[in-house]
């Protein structure tokens, strides 16, 4: 199961484990057992500390981890490898008390839960986001004994997926009931199940001091701003739904300068830990719903807090286009879907649509033909806008088909999920309908910018902030970064640049206001 590279990276990580623990399986008779079974042989096989017995669960293959003497309360329905491998080593170290990476007072907080919790979360191997939400609920589980979490392949349990009407991961089911679908945090999983962690953070936040530089946004436009602004010496904070924004959701990077290849969310931890050398203040899951000028320039937060500044770089980046058609909130999650590479095995052997042909449509439509019976791009305009290298590979795949001028009109579906979608060939005004399973949709970015509409910052008529060359909006003290802004061509590098030169702006502003 493990090549002998990554044998010796597990045993190195091994070597934190403080106390023995437990390795459960509980097997039938399939192929997946002898994997899973020869997994965790191969893990105990690297420390004294580990030990492996057999018993007997609802489920079959799956392996759970805890500490010795103690029912497994991390489960992996599945065998843990591709984007969760990494998952099934954090639940290892966390089992044998090497302690998390977490804010104590974030664990103190799980440990003060006193409600029973039986999470369950289906995943795909190939979904980049759902390691976040089984690593939260592992990490909670471990630290609760009436919190369980089980993690479950969809690939290998198609019956519960198919009986669930799971087309989009990560779902998490709480108590057998649906819990929530999509990326969260941990501070998000906790929000939901502690009603008064809102509250009590809100009174925390309006305790603090006013910054001098406070920053709108954790993704790479965020990140760089925060650097370039702490490096002045001066008190910085950061506010962020999520550190790392749309590029979590990216899982090849292969146009960031000096480095050839590497994924959104690995990107992201460097990033988080390059902005944590600082001493960054970083605020993590808080929306901003208002900016104005009072005492000092005024962020207004969702959960009701108020955090003030002496300047504003704005780096709230952008969001997934919708298609705004009949059916599309309908059966979001139910085969209409925005990230191929997560939810793309759930429709292995079936019809698919992918909307848009520029190079993320195409992308998808590649990544896609691999997995599914058929891919049909539809495109608006009268040509694919992708790269030429990207349809190039396209036209070439047998399963691909590609259809211009095509203006989707409707999502169709049965009541549980999709079955197909209308579109008007745009030459002849004619109506089409294709039968399928899924929906890829792949339009574009929205500038997150509604929370400014009645504030003095300026936008385009795109919805973008409208930014100088040093990054400052038509409002004084603010300047805004990245995708969020009217910089022509969105894309990390040049996110990363926007934001250094919006702190360097937002520093000599400091400075001559003073």
């Amino acid at each position: 199961m493990l090549d002998a590279q990554l044998k010796q990276q597990l045993q190195a990580y091994l070597g934190h484990l403080k106390q023995p623990i437990e390795l459960s399986l509980a097997l039938d008779d399939s192929k997946k057992s002898q994997e899973i079974q020869d997994l965790a042989q191969e893990i105990a096989s690297l420390s004294d500390l580990i030990s492996l017995h057999h018993t007997e669960r609802a489920r079959a293959p799956s392996l759970g981890i805890a500490p010795a003497g103690e029912t497994a309360r991390v489960i992996f329905a599945g065998v843990p490898m591709g984007h969760e491998f990494t998952s099934l080593v954090l639940a290892l170290l966390h089992a044998g008390g090497h302690p998390p990476k977490t804010d104590p007072a974030v664990i103190e907080q799980i440990r003060q839960l006193d409600t029973e919790l039986h999470f369950e979360t289906y995943i795909s191997l190939s979904c980049q986001n759902c390691p976040d939400v089984v690593q939260a609920l592992n990490l909670m589980a471990t630290f609760n004994p009436k919190i369980t979490h089980t993690m479950v392949d969809g690939a290998l349990f198609q019956t519960e997926v198919e009986q669930k009407h799971i087309m989009a991961v990560p779902a998490v089911y709480l108590a057998g009931e649906s819990f929530a679908q999509g990326r969260m945090s941990l501070e998000d999983i906790l929000g939901k199940v502690d009603t008064q962690a809102g509250a009590r953070q809100a009174q925390a936040l309006a305790q603090k001091a006013p910054y001098d530089v406070l920053i709108v946004g954790g993704g790479p436009a965020g990140a760089a701003a925060a650097i370039y602004a702490a490096r002045k010496g001066i008190r910085t904070g950061l506010v962020a739904e999520r550190f790392g924004g749309q590029v979590m959701d990216t899982v090849g990077i292969e146009n960031f300068i000096s480095v050839p290849y590497t994924e959104g969310p690995k990107l992201v931890a460097n990033l988080e830990a390059h902005v944590q050398e600082y001493g960054v203040d970083i605020i993590r899951d808080q929306k901003a719903q208002a900016l104005r000028r009072a005492q000092g320039i005024e962020v207004e937060l969702a959960s009701g807090a108020t955090l003030t500044s002496r300047s504003v770089i704005l780096a709230t980046g952008a969001r997934w286009r919708e298609l705004n058609v009949p059916g599309e909130q309908e059966y979001k999650g139910r085969g209409v879907a925005y990230c191929p590479h997560c939810d793309g095995p759930f429709f292995k052997g079936k019809k698919v649509a992918v909307i848009g042909g520029g190079n993320s449509g195409i992308e998808a439509a590649i990544d896609l033909a691999g997995i599914v019976e058929q891919v049909t791009v539809l495109e608006f305009g009268e040509s694919l806008r992708a790269d030429a290298v990207l349809q190039k590979k396209a036209q070439s795949l047998a399963n691909v088909e590609i259809i211009t001028q095509a203006q989707t009109t409707a999502v169709v579906g049965d009541g549980n999920k999709v079955t197909g979608l209308t579109y008007l060939d745009r030459r002849d005004q004619s109506e089409h309908t294709l039968e399928l399973a899924g929906i890829f949709v792949q339009i574009g970015l929205v500038p997150n910018t509604d929370w400014l509409q009645d504030s003095q910052v300026n936008l385009s008529k795109f919805g973008e902030i409208e930014v100088d060359s040093r990054g400052a909006t038509s409002m004084a003290g603010v300047f805004a970064a990245g995708d969020v802004t009217n910089i022509p061509y969105k894309q990390i590098v040049i996110s990363m640049g926007s934001g250094a030169s919006a702190a360097l702006g937002a520093f000599d502003y400091l400075i001559r206001e003073a």
